[in-house]
């Protein structure tokens, strides 16, 4: 699979690469994303951004974020540290 692809309505992004945004290995994240502790928002560009989308994956204490044109191809990326607020609690990470 490459990085990222855009079929349609339905945007995958390689396991790979959102470990390593999120700072985790890749069988953590995937029970993560599983219990529902890493969540995601895509939200497509309009105007001047059209063509692109904004992919945003947020863990208990970061977020990664990648802007992708129509092919998929990463234009910008970016982590930031955070606690997540309404989390579950004082889960540790």
């Amino acid at each position: 699979m490459t990085t990222i692809t855009i079929d349609g309505d339905r945007i995958s992004v390689d396991l790979a690469v959102l470990a390593s945004g999120l700072r985790l290995d890749p069988e953590t994240l995937r029970d993560m994303m599983r219990s529902g502790l890493v969540i995601s928002v895509c939200e497509k560009g309009e105007n001047e951004d059209s063509g692109r989308f904004r992919l945003t994956f947020y863990s208990l204490t970061r977020r990664f974020r990648l802007i992708v044109d129509a092919a998929g191809t990463i234009v910008q990326s970016s982590t930031v540290d955070h606690r997540r607020k309404g989390g579950s609690g004082d889960a540790s990470v």
